[in-house]
């Protein structure tokens, strides 16, 4: 999606904006989503008479921006509807979970703003998944296979060619009844046998080739500790699971398409609540990749600082960078709920945070790059206080006294030397206004014996307090600044996105995602100075840097020393790079 395209986008969803400002009637706002129609065409013929959905992540990470779109979708597909929405843990592989990764998805689905009715785990149903497992080895729709796993694969055949049948498929129920109880009780080394449905190797869909049901695995699990030898696979527990808590809509991403026969399969067998699964398109985002697989190995060979680093793509990354709930989801809501995969750009995600912080962030100055400037006709050891709006868009929000002095610091961008035509900021000879303040010219550049500059002398208009002249002349520029007397010294990480390009795995051969992070995702600014209300900011606190970006406070700040991360630029600033 490139800068055209989101520029449309912007442009369209502005347009729908006005359309829904304009209309009376709130179904002729937006149309439904399959999803919504669905539900709907259910509740009105009967066939529920409340939905229930669920939200089953694996506890063996933390959840990242494509979590937070199913997040979004089952908890507000019900709240919709007035139904309910179980959190329920698919823990069937104890080699890696963690009850560090249950307690951070908790987290998460609370800080996006939603609650469950209850909690659950599929390993709650380990006894039952056992005795339905037996069920169907008794009616000879499961047996034991003693093919190792590679063999199995290999036997399954293409998409062209039907699989080749297990020797063991025909075993007695007897004998598989027996074996499966040994597997059980713990009698066979890993990987020495499986149970497997007996359904057809020549089917069409592969996942319907007799597909396994249990493995034997040697593990402590985190929750029923050594009781078991053997866990079910996700395609076993996982519609059993549904039908067990009486899902009625059990949403899965578009990858899961091919594993809804075997999904309606298992339960129509086995005679059980017949939830029903619906599939909707993954969430895409360019500029950063969604695979546990690949995000693990950022963490463990320290690319990032840690799952919350501020640049991963997880929920608590963003949280930790300075999104907000609000943005992320409405950031869901705006790219809909589709069919078909597509590509998001990032850019779309910065906007919808923008957009809340523009609402609700108080506005604050701060400098990164400080240049000192003397005030040399304002009175040395004066402070005088004045007065600042604390957000534009919030007439609620009030004003704020900020400390102005002769000392003061602005960004050192805000000076040039020689400047071109249409500078409007500080120069020599040249007036500015500094925002809240006065008027003030450029009269002297100090510099050190290295040619460098440190210091600007300036004088100021007593008669342009508050930015205003009394003679009515125009000043182009306004600046901000920061009273030297006064600044409380930070450090300000500034982020970016991790990968330089927009789709990092694709990778020329010989290099891999690695190859393609984005060597200035972090700067990092010390001494930076800061108004001093912001002396007294709590970690998450979020505030706007006048003329400079979104901000938030990191959980690193102390009261002596604190850190704020830059949580996006004012503007798309990689719109003007790749335009």
């Amino acid at each position: 999606m490139n800068v055209t395209a989101i520029n449309k986008f912007l442009f369209l969803h502005s347009q729908y904006n006005i359309m829904v400002e304009n209309t009376d009637s709130v179904s002729e706002k937006k149309s439904l989503n399959f999803l919504e129609e669905i539900i709907e065409n259910d509740l009105a013929s009967g066939k529920h008479k409340s939905i229930l959905t669920r939200f089953p992540p694996e506890p063996n990470g933390y959840l990242h921006i494509g979590h937070a779109k199913s997040i979004c979708l089952n908890f507000g597909l019900a709240k919709k509807y007035g139904g309910k929405t179980n959190l329920r843990f698919d823990d069937t592989n104890p080699v890696k979970e963690d009850t560090e990764y249950v307690d951070s998805i908790m987290e998460d689905v609370r800080w996006l703003g939603f609650d469950w009715a209850s909690v659950h785990y599929a390993s709650d149903y380990f006894d039952q998944l056992y005795e339905w497992a037996v069920q169907l080895i008794k009616r000879g729709l499961a047996y034991v296979d003693d093919q190792s796993l590679e063999e199995i694969r290999k036997n399954r055949g293409t998409v062209q060619t039907p699989g080749t049948p297990s020797p063991w498929r025909d075993r007695s129920v007897e004998e598989n009844l027996d074996l499966f109880e040994r597997m059980k009780n713990g009698e066979f080394p890993d990987g020495s046998k499986v149970l497997r449905a007996k359904i057809d190797m020549a089917h069409s869909n592969m996942q319907m080739r007799d597909p396994i049901m249990y493995r034997i695995l040697h593990a402590h699990h985190h929750r029923t500790g050594n009781k078991w030898n053997i866990y079910p696979m996700y395609d076993f527990a996982h519609g059993e699971s549904d039908s067990i808590e009486n899902i009625t809509h059990s949403i899965c991403t578009l990858e899961f398409d091919i594993h809804r026969p075997l999904y309606d399969w298992f339960i129509q067998q086995l005679g059980i609540f017949p939830s029903h699964q619906y599939e909707f398109a993954r969430l895409n985002i360019n500029y950063t990749v969604m695979s546990k697989r690949k995000l693990l190995q950022l963490v463990k060979e320290n690319y990032v600082s840690g799952w919350d680093d501020p640049r991963m793509p997880t929920i608590c990354g963003f949280r930790r960078r300075g999104y907000t709930p609000e943005s992320i989801r409405n950031f869901c809501e705006k790219i809909g709920v589709a069919k078909r995969d597509n590509v998001i750009d990032y850019s779309v995600l910065e906007f919808c945070l923008r957009e809340h912080l523009n609402k609700v962030a108080p506005r604050m100055m701060a400098v990164l790059h400080p240049l000192k400037v003397v005030i040399t006709n304002y009175p040395e050891g004066q402070t005088e206080m004045l007065t600042a709006i604390n957000n534009p868009e919030d007439e609620n929000a009030g004003t704020r006294e900020i400390p102005f002095c002769r000392e003061l610091y602005i960004e050192q961008d805000d000076f040039m030397e020689n400047p071109p035509k249409k500078y409007f900021r500080l120069a020599p000879g040249q007036e500015v206004r500094l925002r809240y303040a006065y008027f003030i010219t450029c009269q002297e550049v100090i510099k050190d014996a290295n040619g460098n500059i440190t210091e600007i002398r300036c004088t100021y208009d007593p008669a342009s307090r508050g930015g205003n002249s009394p003679d009515g002349r125009k000043v182009k520029g306004t600046i901000h600044w920061v009273s030297a007397n006064h600044a409380v010294d930070a450090e300000v990480r500034l982020f970016d996105r991790l990968f330089a390009v927009e789709a990092p795995e694709e990778c020329e051969e010989g290099k891999t995602f690695l190859d393609n992070l984005n060597p200035n995702s972090l700067q990092v600014l010390q001494n930076c100075k800061m108004e001093p209300a912001l002396a007294n900011v709590k970690v998450l606190d979020k505030m706007q840097f006048e003329r400079v970006g979104y901000f938030c406070v990191d959980k690193d700040s102390t009261p002596e020393h604190l850190v704020f991360n830059r949580a996006c630029t004012l503007k798309d600033s990689w719109a003007k790079i790749n335009g």
